[in-house]
């Protein structure tokens, strides 16, 4: 499997017939099997603990999507005692064979992809477009990291030795256990590539998903055991994130602590992780990606269509619910009323419904948690700026919120700084390129932003000064790949990580130099 290079996975093209019919016949054989019990799974043995959370679909909430027990305390305990006693042997288990699992479990999610990408659809309220995208990214971070640590078995060479005098050696080692705790906006890439990348470096983890999306993570475990991963490498513990993600935060055994969430928590876990507990021998390490406040600045004299597309696309793709989502639009005084126009013309059009309908491309937020979030930050737009679009919601059936777009407001106002996480759409106006790189850069965060202009001074200008760990130049600011465009952001958007980069496998691991005299 490692002998050909990486590629990214293909998208598929939803536009053919025959790519709706074969997503739609997975839809109907996951819409059979909805209402199953999840276990949890330590050491490879499944355990109920008696204690459930019912997983619901978002545009649908009468309808269940799987009962999955919660661990407690004690599961957790127990799973990190599987973690450490596997890791005894993980650890030294070569980095080809480690790999090795992860091909193989991306030719398992190969063969199932629209069977993962349905139940997104359901368990998440993907739209089909939004769900294969993700599955598509699961499996290039499982082909990427293998590939990579098979690099990384090779540094070796890189360190010299002295003639005559020592023989050098560097290699690097496994840290430990880690707790990986990933979100529910992307269910499978994003749980996936945390996991993956720990376990391939050789490390053994605990893993608490997003409590919305449970089953889908469940499902990933097994592809990951019919995988031939051993028992007791993964630990399957979903639970309260206050209860389970704080106990392993500050479990002293615990190595390293992967997170992808809100910045809230994200601080939260890294103080908690700083402590020295009683019988910790190490620092922590963590790993973290908190969010954005992500910005798309449109130049004078450029295309208006195709700003118009990026900035809608960017924002209420997956309804806006992606940390890299474009919720601010800074746009130039001469083009703002025109384009203006066209946001509101394209968001006009944008389809609002379930996600299981091949039509739409807005679908329901997380859940009732998200819906008042969103709902809330809304009002606060009806006073912070004027309402273009949208502004309405209705969680009757599902928790749906229409694509909502405020102009003249103001850079420094609420919705222009806070991370909504939503259909929400923040529109101000600037007088020239330095203003509306100012007013990009005036935000606690830095993940993703875009620029579309046509004068090439100015996007030097993006490229050098424009603070953002992900930065797009006349295109839109979401759909980062897999090794071409590694995702991570400055700031409060998270440790400076890079998922799916060069050097990220390297923060799971550790350096170790051996010398010995000749």
């Amino acid at each position: 499997m490692g002998t050909y290079s990486y590629k990214t996975e293909p998208l598929q093209d939803f536009k053919q017939p025959e790519v709706i019919t074969a997503y739609q016949a997975a839809l109907k054989r996951v819409e059979a099997s909805l209402g199953g019990e999840y276990p949890l799974i330590i050491n490879g043995e499944r355990i109920k603990s008696g204690n459930t959370y019912t997983s619901v679909n978002p545009a649908d909430h009468q309808v269940t999507i799987g009962i999955v027990h919660q661990a407690s305390e004690t599961h957790a305990e127990q799973a990190m005692q599987a973690a450490l006693n596997a890791f005894e042997t993980w650890s030294k288990v070569p980095a080809k064979v480690r790999a090795d699992v992860l091909f193989k479990a991306a030719a398992i999610l190969r063969r199932r992809r629209n069977e993962f990408s349905a139940l997104m659809t359901k368990e998440a309220g993907k739209p089909y477009v939004e769900a294969d995208a993700d599955t598509a990214e699961a499996i290039d971070f499982l082909e990427y990291y293998g590939r990579q640590m098979l690099e990384l078995e090779t540094i070796d060479h890189k360190v010299l030795s002295r003639r005559n005098i020592e023989r050098n050696e560097y290699r690097y080692i496994p840290l430990g256990v880690g707790a990986i705790i990933s979100p529910w906006n992307f269910p499978l890439a994003i749980f996936a590539g945390m996991t993956c990348a720990a376990i391939v470096t050789g490390n053994t983890v605990l893993v608490k998903p997003a409590v919305t999306t449970q089953v889908i993570a469940y499902k990933f475990i097994e592809v990951l055991e019919q995988a031939g991963l051993p028992d007791g490498v993964v630990n399957f513990i979903p639970g309260d994130g206050p209860e389970i993600g704080e106990f392993m935060v500050k479990h002293p055994k615990t190595r390293f602590v992967s997170f992808t969430g809100s910045k809230q928590v994200g601080c939260m876990i890294y103080e908690n992780a700083a402590k020295v507990r009683k019988g910790q021998i190490w620092l922590k390490r963590v790993i973290a990606e908190m969010g954005g406040k992500d910005a798309i600045i449109v130049d004078e004299g450029v295309d208006l269509d195709e700003a118009a597309e990026g900035i809608v696309g960017s924002a209420f793709g997956f309804s806006g619910q992606k940390c890299s989502a474009c919720s601010r639009a800074i746009i130039h005084e001469k083009v703002y009323d025109a384009l203006l126009e066209k946001i509101k013309d394209r968001t006009s059009k944008l389809a609002l419904g379930d996600p299981a309908d091949a039509e739409t491309f807005v679908g329901p937020v997380n859940d009732k948690k998200a819906y008042k979030k969103v709902t809330d930050y809304i009002k606060i737009g009806k006073k912070e700026g004027r309402l273009l679009i949208g502004g309405s919601a209705d969680d009757r059936k599902g928790w749906f919120v229409h694509p909502t777009v405020f102009v003249d407001v103001e850079p420094t106002a609420r919705i222009m700084q806070e991370e909504i996480f939503g259909p929400v759409l923040a529109v101000t106006k600037v007088a020239d390129f330095d203003e509306a790189l100012a007013v990009a850069n005036n935000t606690e965060f830095g993940l993703t932003g875009a620029v579309y202009s046509n004068n090439r001074m100015h996007l030097e200008k993006a490229r050098d000064t424009f603070h953002v760990g992900n930065l797009y130049l006349n295109r839109k600011c979401t759909g980062a790949i897999v090794g071409y465009q590694p995702f991570g952001g400055f700031n409060m958007s998270g440790t400076d990580s890079k998922a799916g980069g060069p050097d990220y496998l390297i923060l799971h691991m550790q350096g170790k130099t051996v010398s010995e005299a000749l």
